[in-house]
């Protein structure tokens, strides 16, 4: 045995390294993508957040592409949204690892997570809720929404 490693070392097994990082591959930017989303997507609510997912056609353990929004109408200073986009994106890159390792992975290809709350909410609350949404995600079966003739804005 070479000197300075000790035998417990050596017997220990490989443990997988979690990433928590949220690279731009996994962020939902092209207009296409998000049109289909919100007009194919199924959605729930747990306040101050909704989720809009749109399945894939098999079960991945890659992470999703996902969209960050909040509402222009509710908070009118850029600075406000941006400081609850950073607060759902960092709570989002903290518990992705409940999708990405969840048994038989998952089949969500895209994601939207939007605040429709009317006022600022602390970290701890939005992480919360969003980790429920996350396990709710994974138990929910996407239920496809009735079409809707909508007419196209020109």
């Amino acid at each position: 045995m070479p000197s300075g490693v000790s035998a417990s070392a050596e017997e220990k097994p490989e443990q997988k390294v979690r990433s928590y990082s949220f690279p731009k591959e996994e962020h939902l930017c092209r207009k296409k993508l998000i049109d289909e989303l919100f007009g194919r997507g199924s959605s729930f609510g747990l306040y101050p957040l909704r989720l809009v997912w749109l399945p894939t056609d098999a079960s991945v353990a890659a992470p999703p592409q996902v969209l960050v929004s909040v509402s222009k109408r509710s908070f009118k200073r850029a600075v406000d949204r941006n400081e609850l986009k950073r607060l759902m994106r960092e709570a989002y890159r903290l518990n992705k690892h409940r999708l990405t390792e969840a048994a038989g992975g998952h089949s969500i290809g895209q994601l939207a997570i939007i605040y429709t709350g009317k006022e600022k909410k602390p970290f701890a609350l939005v992480e919360k809720k969003l980790i429920s949404g996350l396990e709710r995600l994974l138990t929910e079966p996407y239920v496809a929404p009735a079409t809707k003739d909508r007419k196209k804005r020109p």
